[in-house]
């Protein structure tokens, strides 16, 4: 298993000549650790034998923090996309389209690149490229382009609608609403799909809070109207999104870099669990499919605030905040804030779990009977704020 961040700085150094680096991701987790299924033995009989399991990663400690040794990826072959290309290789692309492609580019020995425009030299000009042509081996023009959305996201033309449907639900609009509260004049953010991505819709006016995308998009704005969908603008989670003024995109590495270097100042997203320490586990259930890792493992390893928005218990009664989690982590000792529709916690380094809001008509007993670790109510416990 290699998580989204990683396989990006896997490929940028692939192609740099770079054999290996440090992260400080995935740190405490099954990845780190090794012993993860990759592949179950095929005995006819439905069992679940490992014959395959994912090997432990050096570990190296750097200043007061323990870094995961990763090595870099080579390639024999790309295949790429581009929007743009000349006859020397020189490559354009539009919009978040750009993501993996250049890196993917630069790690191969053998790169082909497919291009839905195709131009002498000159016609591009030399700080409008992207790629620049020395890590393109071969470049064909397509033919014609049905561009499909697999997410069509249109924004409903209301300001709680933007970026998807606000209210309805009570408790989960009252998460949202909480989740907002966290925005600081100034701040970069990245919010995780779902709930989060809800909660820009109550960024106060006047407030300046630009929301980053892992795919390549720092300054998001809401789901377009109608008919201004744009199949090659979307964001982390593939939904169409559009432009703000002063937004930029770049590539996938980048956007890592950008996170893994603490640039962003606050993430928010969902859990499956959350441990009293502020471990998370966000991004498997053991014997399910899993689509992919996305960015989560790198974001709450960053070293930046991470909130976490979820339900407080899961749909069977279960607990979700435990005093230890029971599926495979994304991070130890990551989270510094929960959100539920019952209340919030703050998470302590030393004292673990404060509750510091309760919702409107819940009593502590009713927290208490619903959270599977101990917590101590503050001093200064108050309504949720809303």
């Amino acid at each position: 298993f290699v998580f989204q961040g990683t396989l990006a700085e896997k490929l940028r150094a692939g192609g740099a000549g770079i054999p290996a680096f440090f992260t400080s991701t995935a740190f405490g987790t099954v990845i780190q650790q090794g012993g993860f299924p990759i592949k179950y033995k095929a005995d006819g009989k439905g069992g679940m034998e490992v014959e395959i399991a994912s090997k432990p990663r050096e570990t190296r400690k750097f200043g007061d923090r323990t870094y995961v040794m990763e090595e870099a990826i080579r390639g024999d072959f790309a295949l790429i996309k581009a929007w743009k290309g000349d006859t020397n290789g020189n490559l354009m692309f539009r919009a978040t389209a750009r993501n993996f492609n250049p890196d993917c580019a630069k790690a191969a020995k053998i790169a082909i690149a497919e291009v839905e425009e195709l131009v002498q030299p000159g016609e591009l000009k030399p700080d409008e490229i992207h790629l620049p042509g020395i890590y393109v081996h071969r470049i064909v023009q397509g033919g014609k382009y049905d561009k499909r959305i697999e997410k069509l996201t249109l924004s409903t033309g209301s300001d709680e609608g933007s970026r998807g449907k606000g209210g309805g639900d009570g408790s989960r609009d009252r998460i949202v609403r909480r989740a907002a509260k966290e925005f600081r004049d100034g701040m970069y953010v990245n919010l995780g799909i779902g709930v989060p991505t809800l909660a820009s819709n109550y960024i106060p006016a006047g407030m300046r809070v630009e929301l980053q995308s892992e795919n390549g998009l720092l300054g998001m704005g809401p789901y377009p109207k109608a008919g201004e969908q744009d199949a090659d603008l979307i964001n982390a989670g593939k939904e169409t999104v559009s432009y703000l003024k002063g937004s930029s995109i770049f590539s996938s590495s980048e956007s890592f870099a950008m996170i893994r270097g603490s640039h962003v100042d606050l993430t928010i997203l969902g859990a499956l669990e959350v441990s009293a320490q502020g471990d998370l586990a966000n991004w498997i259930i053991p014997g399910k499919m899993v689509k992919g890792m996305g960015g989560a493992m790198d974001l709450v390893s960053s070293g930046n605030k991470v909130v976490v928005t979820m339900e407080h218990t899961a749909k069977n009664g279960a607990h979700k905040i435990l005093p230890q989690c029971n599926l495979p982590l994304t991070g130890t000792r990551v989270v510094d804030l929960i959100i539920t529709e019952l209340a919030v916690f703050e998470v302590h380094p030393d004292k673990g779990l404060i509750l510091t809001e309760f919702a409107e008509g819940v009593t502590v007993e009713e927290i208490k009977a619903k959270t599977g670790a101990p917590f101590i109510v503050s001093d200064s416990l108050i309504p949720m704020q809303q």
